[in-house]
């Protein structure tokens, strides 16, 4: 039996923000029975963990891929950690093969990821993505697993829909398209058909993208952002140096257990 949890993050609501599904685990399964979990569960991610001394090595899973960096999948496993499984200490230190050292911190009900900064470079603005994404780019930038879309206004964000064939076709795992926020600092979308999911509903990864680009056109370093997915998403954001603390909520929707 492996226990399985659904929780749903950056919120503390059951049926908004991004639900995750996380699997504690005593020992790695094989990779290819854990994207067959993921692929089962139907969820944006699916994260497992392995504690290894004073800390838990952690993976993710699309229901088609394993991929470098997820936010929301990481916050929901801090918070089953502290509130499902007896953790007592208030910071619980997570490692990635593919993405490094990642710390989660709480105080009271805020769950704070601490994740390296990605690191862009503006790319040309072609018509590629304006037909993909039905909106002209005022800007584009190229992060270490996305595309980063600056576009005019929030409006614009809400009015988005994609043609996803199209944007799966851009490459990379997706594509944020964002703005400045009109009750926040920013706003964002997440686009990635091109690794099973049309539409991440929060995306805590994307923030270490964002959180520096609009901390530099601020010119401060602690924001505040909205996801504006059908469940929607709040986000709180600090930049400091290299890194990017990601502060957000979660509450549980399910327990239950996997039989293989």
């Amino acid at each position: 039996m492996i226990r399985l949890f659904q929780i749903d993050a950056f919120t503390d609501t059951q049926f908004k923000g991004n639900p995750a599904a996380v699997c504690p685990l005593d020992n790695w399964l094989d990779t290819e029975v854990m994207q067959q979990i993921a692929a089962e569960n139907n969820l944006a991610e699916t994260a497992f963990f392995v504690q290894k001394g004073e800390y838990f090595e952690i993976r993710w899973f699309t229901p088609t891929v394993e991929v470098d960096l997820c936010g929301h999948a990481t916050l929901a496993s801090a918070y089953v950690l502290f509130n499902e499984l007896g953790y007592e200490a208030d910071t619980i230190r997570f490692y990635s093969e593919r993405s490094g050292d990642l710390g989660v911190s709480r105080q009271n009900d805020w769950l704070t990821l601490d994740f390296p900064a990605d690191v862009v470079a503006q790319v040309n603005i072609t018509a590629a993505f304006a037909d993909a994404l039905g909106v002209a780019p005022t800007a584009i930038y190229e992060g270490k697993s996305d595309f980063m879309i600056v576009v005019e206004s929030e409006q614009d964000i809400k009015n988005l829909e994609p043609d996803m064939s199209k944007v799966a076709q851009l490459g990379n795992r997706g594509v944020i398209v964002t703005a400045k926020g009109n009750e926040v600092d920013f706003v964002s979308r997440f686009f990635a058909p091109q690794s099973g999911i049309d539409e991440d509903p929060v995306t805590g990864s994307a923030h270490t993208t964002l959180a520096p680009y609009w901390a530099g056109v601020f010119g401060k370093s602690e924001l505040t952002a909205k996801q504006l997915s059908q469940r929607g998403g709040d986000l709180k954001c600090q930049v400091v140096q290299d890194r990017v603390l990601i502060s957000g909520k979660a509450c549980k929707y399910m327990e239950g257990s996997i039989s293989i």
